[in-house]
C-alpha cells in the first residue's frame, strides 16, 4: 500500500524545512516552507505539525536549517546560536517528550563533533546527518511497533483509536495506526472507528483522512459515542499513541484518552498505547509529574469555524490527559510489548 505522506522533511537544497500544514486538513494539502526559528516554533505551537515523533523530526530539521544559515567560521559562535535556537524551540510545546529528546540528541552530536575539533562546515554536515538518522529510525520504528501490535490482534477485529497516531504524526506508518496499515496488507479486514477528538478534531480531520485515503475501512464517531459503540460490541481493542510515558508506565495522550481508557476497562476491552521508546521519559517518575499543556480557550469557544460559546465565558482547554497504568493493558514499542508490572518491565526494556 502507499505509505502516508511524510509530514516533515527538507527541500532538495536542504535549506528549508517543509511541513504539511495539518491545520488545513482535510480540505486542502498545503505545505509550509520554513527557514527561521520563529517560523518553526509557530508551526509546532499551532499544530501545523503534530504528533510526538513528527514534532521531534521537525525540531531536528528546523534546528539544522537555522544553523545552516549562520555565516561564521567560529565553532563557538555556532554553538551559541545552537543553544539559543534549541532553547527557543523547546518552549513551543511542553508535553511531547520527543521534542526535547530530538533537540538534546542534536546538541549531543554537536558536542561530539566539537570534541573531535571539526570545523563549522563539518559540524553542520554532521547535524544534517543526525536529522536524517532521526527520520530514518522513526520510519523503522513504525514498522516494528506495528508488527509487535499485530501479534495481539486478530483478523476482523473492531479497533477504536483516539486523536491521530498515524503517518502524519510520525514519518511513516505511525504508531497506533501502524498495525492497521500492516494488517490491511495482510488482509486482516479491521473495522476501524476514529473518535473525532475534540476540540480540534484530529481524529475526524486527520486519522479519517489518512485511513480513508489509504483504502482502510474507517468510521468516524463523536467522542461521546465511544461508550455506545463499545456496548454494542463493535470494539475489540483500543489503540492510541502517546506524547509522553512516565517511568512507571502512566501515559499522556490527547485529551479524552483517559475517558476512553476508563470505558475500555468497564467493557473488558484491551487498551494499548503504541509509542517508540523515545517517548518513554525515565526522568519523569509518574504521570503526576507530566506537565500538561493548556491551550487557548478560543479553540473551544470558537470551534468548527464558528462561535460555539459566548466569547466572554470561561473555558478550560488542557491539550492532554494522563492514563494511569491500571487502565493500560500494554505499551507497545519498537523493542517489544511491555505489560504490568510496568515500572519494572520498562526498566528491563532499556537494559536489553
Amino acid at each position: 500500500m502507499t505509505k502516508s505522506i511524510v509530514p516533515a522533511k527538507l527541500n532538495e537544497s536542504n535549506d528549508k524545512l517543509i511541513l504539511l500544514d495539518q491545520t488545513l486538513l482535510p480540505e486542502s494539502e498545503k505545505y509550509l516552507e520554513l527557514d527561521t526559528k520563529e517560523g518553526v516554533w509557530e508551526a509546532i505551537k499551532r499544530l501545523s505539525v503534530r504528533g510526538a515523533p513528527a514534532i521531534g523530526i521537525a525540531a531536528a530539521y528546523g534546528l539544522y536549517v537555522c544553523l545552516n544559515k549562520v555565516e561564521t567560521d567560529s565553532v563557538a559562535e555556532l554553538e551559541k546560536e545552537m543553544k539559543e535556537v534549541s532553547d527557543y524551540l523547546a518552549t513551543s510545546r511542553p508535553t511531547a517528550v520527543n521534542l526535547f529528546w530530538a533537540l538534546k540528541r542534536m546538541e549531543k552530536r554537536f558536542e561530539q563533533e566539537k570534541a573531535e575539533d571539526k570545523n563549522v562546515e563539518a559540524i553542520k554536515a554532521a547535524l544534517l546527518e543526525e536529522s536524517d538518522e532521526i527520520l530514518k529510525e522513526d520510519q523503522e520504528m513504525d514498522i516494528a511497533i506495528g508488527e509487535h501490535a499485530l501479534t495481539l490482534l486478530e483478523p476482523g477485529m473492531g479497533l477504536l483509536t483516539h486523536c491521530n497516531a498515524g503517518g502524519l504524526a510520525t514519518s511513516g506508518y505511525g504508531t497506533a495506526e501502524a498495525p492497521m496499515y500492516l494488517g490491511y496488507d495482510k488482509g486482516y479486514d479491521f473495522k476501524i472507528y476514529a473518535d473525532e477528538t475534540r476540540p480540534l478534531l484530529q481524529g475526524a480531520r486527520i486519522t479519517a483522512f489518512e485511513l480513508y485515503k489509504a483504502g482502510l475501512d474507517v468510521t468516524v464517531i463523536t467522542d461521546d459515542m465511544a461508550a455506545q459503540v463499545m456496548k454494542e460490541g463493535k470494539i475489540d481493542a483500543v489503540l492510541v499513541g502517546s506524547d509522553r510515558i512516565a517511568a512507571n508506565g502512566d501515559a499522556a495522550n490527547k485529551i479524552g484518552t483517559l475517558g476512553v481508557a476508563i470505558l475500555a476497562k468497564e467493557y473488558g476491552i484491551p487498551m494499548y498505547f503504541l509509542a517508540p521508546t523515545s517517548t518513554i521519559d525515565l526522568e519523569t517518575p509518574t504521570g503526576d509529574d507530566i506537565e500538561i499543556e493548556l491551550r487557548d480557550p478560543e479553540e473551544i469557544r470558537n470551534g468548527f469555524g464558528r462561535r460555539t460559546a459566548p466569547k466572554e465565558v470561561k473555558a478550560y482547554n488542557p491539550a492532554f490527559d494522563v492514563t494511569p497504568t491500571k487502565y493500560i493493558t500494554a505499551i507497545i514499542t519498537e523493542k517489544g510489548i511491555v505489560e504490568a508490572p510496568f515500572k519494572e518491565n520498562i526498566e528491563k526494556l532499556f537494559k536489553d
